[in-house]
């Protein structure tokens, strides 16, 4: 186990969410998700977490094996184009991961996604918070808008607002 990563996990809480992420940059997240959202038919979702809970630290999960259960928890994969990409942040080992559901992954491929997950992460070492994620909305808007383009985007399937945990 490794301890520096556990103590960051255990002195992370709701106060360290909200410095980073004070309610106009969540403001300002949601906005930029819902006009990005006009542009493309895809569906994305931001996510926040302080750190992991213990289990879950004991069990030496990863940010990414958490995206993913998060990606499945929160039902990204169901979207009518398999189209929905997961925004992950874990405060907690600063890091940031994005899922993409199968109809995106396979047009953008991984090299995409770590890209944006790079650029984001190091935003945040800058203490670049709300720049990082909207930064990271715009990169993840121009690939569904290059994949997914429509002159007439469906229906809001998945919600808008930055979830906070």
């Amino acid at each position: 186990m490794n301890v520096a990563r556990t103590l960051r996990h255990l002195t992370s809480g709701r106060l360290s969410v909200r410095r980073a992420f004070p309610a106009e940059t969540l403001k300002a997240i949601e906005q930029a998700i819902r006009r990005s959202e006009a542009a493309h038919e895809g569906e994305i979702v931001f996510v926040v977490e302080a750190a992991l809970d213990t289990l879950s630290l004991v069990g030496g999960q990863t940010a990414r094996e958490r995206a993913l259960e998060v990606f499945a928890q929160r039902r990204i994969w169901d979207t009518e184009h398999n189209n929905g990409v997961l925004i992950y942040v874990l405060i907690a080992d600063r890091a940031v991961e994005i899922v993409a559901d199968r109809g995106i992954h396979q047009r953008a491929g991984d090299r995409a996604w770590l890209e944006i997950c790079r650029q984001t992460e190091e935003a945040f070492r800058r203490g670049d918070y709300r720049g990082g994620s909207l930064a990271a909305i715009d990169a993840v808007a121009r690939q569904l808008t290059t994949h997914f383009d429509s002159a007439a985007p469906g229906p809001n399937e998945l919600p808008d607002e930055p979830i906070v945990r």
